[in-house]
């Protein structure tokens, strides 16, 4: 034994298994730093360099105050459709939610998602706290949040498909739209052929729980994370919930899901009209293609909230589809604007503000008998 040696004829500890135990928590903060510097990099490059290059910022101004009232009267009424679509796909998943409630806990949950680091993750935290306060069961909630995230993904997946498909009809494509519905495409068809697999049979959920678990935990050695704590067995609990709930329900919750991303889209096209952007310049479809782009681009965790990447994305896009430099970046910050800052003040609200006037939480399983 060389390297550890003996003491007393007994081996000596190797501190090697030590030594890697105290730089793992210094590895990690060194990757956060990394990460949070390059984050902020992107936006900083991006609203001082990258946008004003494309456009001055005098001249975005100059076109966001020839708005008029009737204008500002339509966006503020395509912000207040798109808030209140936030809670229909909670309120279906969960019955016995109320839409108030549902909009406290989504705009609390969205807010948390973009201020405070970790993000989604926070979020989803606060909205799982925010529902056991309210007293609705784990599984409940575990369906919930599942199926909401499911349905949300699946329509992200789906919009650059039939962005491509209009195009082609219009004999207009790109290929950056192009491969993002291939991959979308590919995606959609797997994560589909999955979900099926685990509603049709329960020995399928739980093998394909068990596989995916395994691939999930193997993934996550390499970046030194895991092991998940679910694996078949969930599946098979998630199967016999969702199953029944899925074949009742299924509809109303995706024209919910449709209803919030497409509403999403309103306030984009309603900023580009008002600011000058014609259907001359970027038509309906390419509109929506850029905004089906940006969307798949801005589901990858780059920066908060996709700050700086949305921007660039969509602004690139659309004036690369023949929209004014100017008219371009005062519509694609004033929809961001739109689609951000007010989910911020009433998701902050509600979060410092939920449990007011909360005398207790509402049973749902157990009932005490004095």
């Amino acid at each position: 034994m060389t390297r550890a040696g003996r003491r007393n004829g007994q081996p000596l500890p190797v501190s090697g298994g030590a030594d890697e135990a105290r730089r793992r928590p210094k590895r990690r903060r060194l990757r956060k730093i990394i990460l949070a510097a390059v984050s902020g990099g992107i936006i900083v490059a991006t609203f001082a360099y990258f946008l004003p290059t494309i456009a001055d910022y005098g001249a975005v101004w100059g076109v966001v105050k020839t708005l008029t009232w009737e204008q500002i009267g339509a966006l503020i009424g395509a912000t207040v459709l798109n808030l209140a679509t936030f809670a229909p796909p909670w309120m279906i998943t969960l019955p016995g939610l109320s839409f108030l409630r549902a909009m406290q806990m989504t705009q609390a949950s969205t807010a948390l998602s973009i201020v405070v680091p970790g993000g989604v993750a926070v979020g989803a935290a606060g909205s799982i706290g925010m529902l056991r306060a309210w007293g609705f069961r784990a599984a409940e909630i575990a369906r919930a949040v599942t199926l909401t995230s499911l349905w949300n993904q699946f329509m992200n997946l789906l919009f650059p498909i039939v962005a491509v498909f209009l195009l082609t009809i219009h004999g207009d494509q790109t290929a950056a739209l192009a491969t993002a519905a291939f991959i979308g495409a590919a995606v959609l068809g797997i994560v589909v052929t999955a979900f099926t697999l685990v509603l049709v049979s329960n020995r399928l959920a739980h093998d394909l729980g068990d596989v995916i678990a395994r691939l999930t935990n193997w993934a996550l050695r390499r970046i030194r994370r895991g092991p998940v704590a679910w694996g078949g067995e969930s599946f098979s609990r998630f199967r016999r919930d969702a199953a029944d709930f899925l074949e009742r329900r299924w509809h109303l919750l995706t024209l919910a899901a449709l209803a919030g991303s497409l509403t999403v889209f309103a306030v984009l096209l309603v900023s580009l009209r008002v600011m000058g952007v014609t259907a001359s310049q970027v038509s309906l479809v390419e509109a929506f293609a850029a905004w089906s782009l940006v969307r798949i681009i801005a589901s990858i965790p780059i920066t908060p909230g996709g700050f700086g990447v949305v921007e660039l994305g969509l602004t690139g896009t659309l004036v690369g589809f023949g929209g004014h430099n100017a008219p371009v970046v005062a519509a694609v910050l004033v929809y961001r604007f739109l689609t951000v800052v007010p989910t911020l003040v009433l998701g902050l609200v509600a979060a410092f503000t939920w449990r007011r006037g909360q005398r207790r939480p509402e049973p749902v399983e157990l009932t005490v008998n004095g």
